[in-house]
């Protein structure tokens, strides 16, 4: 006679084994990052100074505003988000 407990539980190990190989494939299957980091110059040295991301990307519009030395390219994401993409090495 089956035990249908037990099949449960192999069947319950194999799906969990299978959900961890898609995981796997998907992460290994991503490309590759593109963004580029947060120079590390002078005139970004005090970004990495502020602990807050939030704290630290309500100074980028300054330089980085359509009439400042920087502007942003056109197309680009929006401009409150910046160390989401950008990081801080």
């Amino acid at each position: 006679m089956v035990d249908k407990k037990n099949v449960k539980m192999k069947l319950a190990n194999i799906v969990f084994v299978l959900l961890c190989l898609g995981i796997i494939t998907f992460l290994a299957l991503a490309p590759e990052e593109t963004t580029a980091p947060l120079p590390h110059d002078p005139n970004h040295e005090r970004f990495f100074e502020i602990k807050s991301k939030k704290e630290a990307e309500v100074s980028c519009i300054d330089c980085h505003s359509e009439n400042n030395e920087a502007p942003l390219p056109e197309g680009h994401p929006p401009k409150f988000r910046c160390l989401f993409c950008h990081k801080r090495t």
